[in-house]
Order: structure tokens, then C-alpha cells, then sequence
């Protein structure tokens, strides 16, 4: 079913990754980095479904070729630690086909991103299985364009400028109008022992030594506002939501009544910490009506065995009761089908239960299996990529090949390393999992789901040896019967059952409360029909009746006859 993942992470050179190699990456591609001279070659990686780019009105169009716009990207970041790009991993929903799920994403692009001045470098990996896993990697530029397609500034140098004891930020174009308005830099004088920021006019004044030729600024700078509002966690909570709202649109155009919500658990009413019973799972059977939280099932075993002994107990008085009159033996008869439809019920609702249940320890294991080969995976090439950065910095700088060779191989453990993390976080998105909760709570489910599966088996067997007592001892109320009309005591037995069904019902509901489920009931009626080969019954009666009624037509013409004679 359609689940809610949108993860967001930054591409920077401080955390080893170039926009190139992820680039490359998701689009399966060969590309050299101009930068550093790093070729980057995934061409072999298998899982690619589509992949697309994205350019605004103003980008230059030859940005079209993702290896040209990336080498852009690095071109204009200088700084060993630069932030280069964006990147989003969205689960797509798997009852969309492949061209509903492009369609989709091409909107979300277009409406968040590139309306906003982006580029995006798009792709959509469905590894193996196909359509068990199906995401999208969405890489987008940081910087703003201009009107001209040049790159905006992502900071721009602020300086703390002072008059009247005010002091006051301003850029370098700002600082032009204010210094004619009075304001002025500070510089860092040596006053005593001590270094102290001041403005020109106030140390000469003083007669102060400067010590630094830098003006005093702030640290980061000023940001452009458009970089700014996106990288703030309000244009992050909108762009989660817009992913949620354009994947609904497409799963309600398509006819699919799923829907996802990009709200967390606590904003959703629900606990901070989900276990998987009230995760993905748990959900699909409680849509269903049936058990899903331990102790839920624990109340319910407790209620249906305090029913069970009630149950079973008026099925012995019932049997033991001597019915010498129709009306005495249709109301025991209906009484003990009124129990046989409890029993009914109460199987169905059980083996419903253990159904879905054995669902989820199928479903979990291999889950558990796969979580637990991607974390041994992301721990090994952990430790060869840590291996390869310590090797790398030993190196010594004349070995040019070399150190390429293993920029090469480093990148590509990045990037596999990114990859890795980001289906690990869509496995336990599936399941309703955070990543601490994970490893120790991932097996103890299945275990606890194992053993409530055990007690259901075992309820069932219990409840299924009831059924065959009570269907015995309507067999001997039955062989009572055979003194009596069969029409009057079926016809007696009708005029009470809407009655008794209905009390039947009255007592599922008031045992299951939330979880009584009328189609079940409804199934039960049928279940106990069969049973009791109520159409049988049906058919030999409506056989007698009209038998009865040729016989009384054949009587009373006979009698016509004879009344005819008497008359001549």
C-alpha cells in the first residue's frame, strides 16, 4: 500500500560527495567531474526506471545535459565544504503504473521546484523486485538564477558598522548610501593588552594602532532571501505536504482509495512511537476488524471465553430440558441455533484474525532479513570507505593517478553508502519503524505476533469442539421432534427466529463493541444454515404442505361428487 517517505538530505564536498557523483548516480550514467578529475562511472547499476532534467525559463539550455549543469554547479562552489546541491528520496505509490508515477513526479518538479527557479535532475529506481520498491531521487541546485541565467549569490559579506553608538549591518552595496549617512566600519585596534573593534574616527582620535586590515562582520554573512526561505524548515514542512497532496490528487484521479499524510504521529493524534501494530500493517487489518494490539487481543480472548462458558452452559440446559409441546421445542431449537450463530461468529472473527496475522510474520521476516542485510552492507562499505579516506590522506601528493583511483572508488561507496541509507529508511517507512526503534523491536514483533498467532490456534481448536457439542445436541432436539407435526414445529420455529437472530446480534455487539462486524454476522447466519441443512428443511416442508393441499383438494372434490349423488 501507498506509504508516506520524503527524505531530504544536502550534497556538500564536507561530507566527501560532489553533485557530479550523485548525478551520475542516480541517472546510472558516466560523468567526469571537472572539478577534482574524478570520472564517475555507473553505467552498470541496475533499478534505473526514467530519469529527466528540469531547467527554469532563465537557465542556459545546453544545461539540459546533466554532466554540463552539475559541472556548472561545481564550477561556481569553491569551498572545500560547499553545500552543491539538494536531494529528495520519495517512496512513489505502487498502485500508480510507471506512467501515472512519471506524470506525477513531472508535476511535483515543475510546481515546487523549477517554478521557483531550480534546476532538478530527476530519476526513478525501482530495484529488484520491480514495483516492490519504487522511488524517486529528485537532485536540485541551490543557488538562485538571475534574469540572464547567472548564478546568484548563496551569502553575501556583511559588515558591522557603527554610528552614534548604534551599530548596524549593511552589504557592500548598502554600505555605499550609508557611510554617507554617517556610519562606518569597524577595525580590530590594540587598546592596552587587549584588541577592540572601533571605527576609524574614534581610534585615531584616541591615537590607536590598528591590528587588522578586515572590518568586523557577521559570521555567516547575510543569506539571499530566496536561498534563505529554502532552506528553512517552514519551506521544508511545505514542501512535504505538497508531495503529500500531489500524490493523493494522482491516487484519486486513479481511482485508488488509498491516501498518504505527510503529518508526523504526534500531529496525528497517534503515539510518538509506533511499534508495528500500529504501523502499516496493523492498520490494513484493523480496516478489516481484526485484532491487532497484544493487549487488545488479550481483552477479547478473555471476553469470548466468558461468552464461550455462557454459551455453553445454556446449550447443556437446553438439551436437558424435556420439550413435551411445539411451542416448548421451537423455542429450545431456536434458542440453541440463536448459540450456534455466536459460535459462528465468534470462529469467524477468530480465523479472520489469524488470517491477517499470519500475514504479518510472512511479511516481517523477510523485512528483517533484508533491514538486517542492508545495515551489514552499510557497515562494510563504511569501513572500506574509511579505509580508502585514511589510505588517500597518507598518500603522498605526486601519486596523481592514484589519488584519483581512489576519489573514484570513494565517491562510488558514497554514493552507494546514500543509497543504502535511503532504502533502509523506505523499508522502515513501510513498516512504520524509526530508525531507533528498528533493530531491537523488528523481531520481538515477530515473536510477539508468532505467539498471539499460537493463541489463536489454540482458541480456535477450543471453539470449534463447542460448535460440534452444541450441533450434537440440536441433533437430539431433533430426534424429539419426530413425535410432532413437522410443519407446526417449523412454522413455530419461524415465528421466533427474527427474534433470536436478533438477539444474537444484540449480544456480538455488546462482546465485540467497535469491532462487531455485521458481514460477518451475516456470513454466520448463512455458515448455520448450511449447518443445520436449513433448505432441506425448507424444501420438505413446502413438500408436505403442498401434498397436505392436494390431498384436501382431492377431499373436497370427492365430497362434491358425493353431494351430487345426494341431490339426485
Amino acid at each position: 500500500m501507498a506509504i508516506y517517505h520524503l527524505e531530504a538530505k544536502m550534497v556538500s564536498r564536507g561530507a566527501g560527495r560532489s553533485a557530479v557523483a550523485a548525478a551520475a548516480y542516480l541517472s546510472c550514467s558516466r560523468m567526469l567531474n571537472e572539478y577534482d578529475g574524478v570520472q564517475h562511472d555507473y553505467t552498470r547499476k541496475q533499478g534505473l526506471g526514467w530519469r529527466q532534467v528540469f531547467l527554469p525559463a532563465t537557465a542556459p539550455a545546453e544545461w539540459q545535459d546533466r554532466e554540463t549543469l552539475w559541472n556548472a554547479v561545481e564550477e561556481t562552489e569553491t569551498a572545500n565544504d560547499s553545500r552543491l546541491a539538494r536531494e529528495f528520496v520519495a517512496a512513489l505509490p505502487i498502485e500508480l503504473s510507471r506512467e501515472e508515477q512519471i506524470q506525477l513526479l513531472q508535476d511535483f518538479i515543475k510546481e515546487q521546484f523549477v517554478a521557483d527557479g531550480m534546476c532538478a535532475d530527476a530519476a526513478i529506481h525501482d530495484p529488484y523486485p520491480p514495483g516492490h520498491n519504487p522511488h524517486a531521487h529528485i537532485l536540485l541546485t541551490v543557488r538562485p538564477l538571475d534574469e540572464k541565467g547567472k548564478w546568484q549569490y548563496k551569502t553575501e559579506k556583511e559588515y558591522l558598522c557603527v554610528k552614534d553608538g548604534e551599530e548596524r549591518g549593511f552589504t557592500a552595496a548598502e554600505f555605499k548610501q550609508a557611510q554617507t549617512d554617517g556610519w562606518e566600519k569597524q577595525y580590530q585596534y590594540k587598546v592596552g593588552k587587549k584588541k577592540v573593534y572601533m571605527a576609524p574616527s574614534a581610534a585615531q582620535a584616541q591615537g590607536y594602532e590598528r591590528v587588522s586590515k578586515y572590518p568586523k562582520s557577521t559570521k555567516y554573512g547575510r543569506q539571499n532571501p530566496i536561498t534563505e526561505r529554502w532552506n528553512s524548515d517552514e519551506q521544508l514542512v511545505l514542501w512535504r505536504a505538497a508531495w503529500a497532496d500531489v500524490a493523493n490528487r494522482y491516487l484519486e484521479r486513479t481511482g485508488h482509495e488509498e491516501r498518504i499524510d505527510h503529518r508526523s504521529h504526534a500531529e496525528r493524534g497517534l503515539l510518538e512511537r509506533p511499534t508495528v501494530h500500529e504501523g502499516v500493517v496493523a492498520r490494513a487489518m484493523e480496516k478489516k476488524g481484526i485484532i491487532s494490539e497484544r493487549f487488545e487481543l488479550n481483552r477479547q480472548i478473555k471476553a469470548d471465553n466468558a461468552l464461550l462458558r455462557e454459551l455453553r452452559g445454556q446449550v447443556k440446559k437446553l438439551a436437558q430440558a424435556v420439550k413435551d409441546t411445539i411451542p416448548a421445542l421451537a423455542e429450545a431449537m431456536e434458542n440453541l441455533r440463536k448459540n450456534l450463530l455466536l459460535f459462528c461468529y465468534q470462529l469467524g472473527y477468530l480465523r479472520k484474525g489469524k488470517e491477517r496475522l499470519n500475514i504479518s510474520p510472512n511479511t516481517l521476516r523477510p523485512a528483517l532479513t533484508q533491514y538486517n542485510q542492508l545495515a551489514k552492507d552499510i557497515r562494510d562499505k563504511t569501513k572500506e570507505r574509511r579505509s580508502l579516506l585514511s589510505e588517500k590522506k597518507a598518500l603522498s601528493a605526486v601519486h596523481v593517478f592514484r589519488h584519483r583511483e581512489l576519489a573514484a572508488k570513494i565517491a562510488a561507496l558514497t554514493e552507494d553508502l546514500e543509497e543504502l541509507r535511503s532504502e533502509k529508511n523506505l523499508l522502515l517507512a513501510s513498516l512504520a519503524y524509526t530508525e531507533e526503534d528498528a533493530a531491537d523491536k523488528f523481531p520481538k514483533d515477530i515473536v510477539a505476533m508468532e505467539q498471539s498467532l499460537k493463541r489463536l490456534e489454540e482458541q480456535e481448536q477450543k471453539y470449534s469442539a463447542e460448535l460440534d457439542a452444541a450441533l450434537n445436541e440440536y441433533a437430539g432436539l431433533r430426534e424429539q421432534a419426530h413425535g410432532f407435526d413437522p410443519v407446526l414445529l417449523y412454522e413455530a420455529k419461524q415465528a421466533i427466529r427474527p427474534d433470536k437472530e436478533q438477539e444474537a446480534e444484540s449480544r456480538a455487539q455488546e462482546v465485540y463493541g467497535e469491532k462487531y462486524n455485521p458481514l460477518l454476522m451475516f456470513d454466520s447466519k448463512k455458515v448455520v444454515s448450511r449447518m443445520l441443512h436449513e433448505d432441506m428443511e425448507r424444501q420438505a416442508v413446502r413438500r408436505m404442505v403442498r401434498q397436505a393441499q392436494k390431498e384436501q383438494q382431492i377431499s373436497n372434490k370427492g365430497k362434491r361428487k358425493d353431494q351430487g349423488r345426494d341431490v339426485r
